[in-house]
């Protein structure tokens, strides 16, 4: 004969029957609480492919007031609880084994308020701009890839192009709604609870999930004047690179590092808004290229421009291949040495057929928040190798050995890591990379996140 919770049972037998089903006096919610395989596979991996840790449920909010719910509970229980966006981690950092994944996308409420934007902590930001072009109006920073999540890339940071003109990211927000690990739904600005505010801001979902954002609009251009410029070492790249991020001549400026038969060459990219053929010579009379390239393109197309290449990348199946990315900063003193000693070890089949190898500078004084750490310099450099694990390439295990072989070069030279990649950490080296900020940003972690249930796939505290 079997037994059912509605049925009365004696403690023990009703506590047995809660672990066979885990949630099962979870409070009423607006939302969805899933059980089902697909739900918990699609949970129990990430855009990286690396790791894989099943979770116990999944939980689709239809709130925030849902989020809040549910962390409660876990904390009352002793459940670890990670919050998801996109998946867009690369070694399992949204995972929680026999946990409760939030499963974000659910809050995708879109406000836009004179120059600011409310917006739910799972929109895209593709659908972000749209809804803010419809106004005239962008946010002012974007990362490479626009089909992430806002919540996702405020919990890391948010690197791109604009960063000399606008920092990153979390540079750009004006107020967050969390739920805090104690399970406390709150908001918090650089004026109310700053230190909440703080720490959640690039703090990788240590003290709270984020559920809604307030964020900075500015106008938006019509078109972009997007440059391409190449040259043939790191040395002629970082220092052109150097001159136009110090004298603010484009709005945006990245660059690459692009793997050739004869070795290496490096690309400027280079963008201004709203800017005709007449700026040509003012804007690139004295960067002296090996060559050139020069167009206009409207705004979103510009800003979007990676869409193509991940269709053709998924066409591939290289898309979902295991990603083992490594991303960091150097100090401008020594980035010209670290980058040629890398790159002149660096063989194909460590990186894969389809890697991205990014350079360009990151003005220090742009990037107000305390995190993402950046090493103590006014400018330091984005040097990202993203890799992927193709067929005949190093293993996907093989280039996450290398990459604690390039943090510990790194750490080295006085360079942080930005910590969205692969790289398994201790809890000292955790401690050793936050600096100067660990002893706030832990303390913390212990006033909102008492029980310690929040983002365990960090592997920080």
């Amino acid at each position: 004969m079997t037994s059912d919770l509605s049925t009365p049972q004696p403690d023990d037998a009703v506590e047995a029957l809660r672990a066979d089903r885990p949630f099962a006096d979870m409070p009423a919610l607006d939302g969805e609480l899933c059980f089902d395989p697909a739900a918990l596979d699609a949970a129990s991996t990430d855009f990286g492919g690396l790791v894989s840790r099943r979770p116990a449920a999944v939980l689709r909010p239809g709130s925030a007031d849902d989020v809040a719910t549910a962390v409660r509970y876990c904390r009352e229980r002793g459940i670890k609880v990670a919050g998801r966006g996109e998946g867009h981690s690369t070694y399992g950092q949204a995972q929680v084994p026999s946990g409760l994944v939030i499963r974000l996308s659910a809050l995708n409420t879109i406000e836009v308020h004179g120059d600011t934007a409310v917006v739910g902590s799972g929109v895209l930001w593709s659908d972000l701009l749209r809804a803010t072009l419809a106004e005239g109006l962008t946010p002012p920073a974007f990362t490479d890839y626009l089909e992430l999540s806002v919540g996702g890339t405020l919990s890391a940071g948010g690197l791109g192009g604009q960063i000399g003109r606008y920092g990153t990211q979390v540079d750009n927000v004006r107020e967050l709604q969390v739920v805090t690990g104690a399970g406390e739904l709150t908001t918090c600005s650089p004026t109310e609870r700053a230190d909440l505010f703080r720490a959640v801001l690039g703090g990788l979902g240590q003290c709270g999930i984020i559920t809604r954002a307030t964020i900075s609009l500015v106008p938006a251009p019509r078109s972009v004047r997007h440059y391409v410029l190449t040259y043939p070492t790191v040395e002629a790249i970082t220092t052109q690179q150097t001159k136009v991020i110090q004298d603010g001549r484009f709005d945006y400026v990245v660059g690459q590092a692009l793997p050739s038969p004869d070795g290496w060459s490096f690309m400027i990219e280079a963008a201004v808004y709203d800017g005709t053929a007449a700026d040509d010579e003012r804007l690139t009379r004295d960067l002296a290229p090996a060559t050139s390239e020069v167009r206009d393109v409207p705004y979103f197309d510009f800003v979007n421009r990676l869409a193509p290449g991940v269709e053709a990348l998924k066409a591939m199946g290289e898309w979902q291949r295991p990603h083992p990315w490594y991303d960091s900063f150097l100090p401008a003193s020594c980035v010209n040495a670290v980058v040629e000693d890398t790159l002149a070890g660096l063989k194909s089949s460590a990186i894969g057929a389809t890697p991205v190898i990014l350079l360009y500078p990151v003005p220090t004084a742009r990037c107000t928040t305390p995190l993402p750490v950046m090493p103590d310099e006014d400018l330091v450099y984005l040097f990202s190798l993203l890799k992927t694990a193709s067929p005949g390439a190093d293993s996907a295990e093989e280039m996450v050995a290398a990459n604690r072989a390039q943090y510990d070069v790194t750490r080295a030279a006085g360079g942080c890591w930005y910590p969205i990649g692969s790289v398994p950490l201790t809890k000292h080296e955790w401690a050793r990379h936050f600096g100067s900020f660990w002893a706030e940003f832990e303390a913390a972690r212990h006033r909102y996140d008492p029980a310690g249930i929040l983002a365990p796939g960090q592997n920080i505290f």
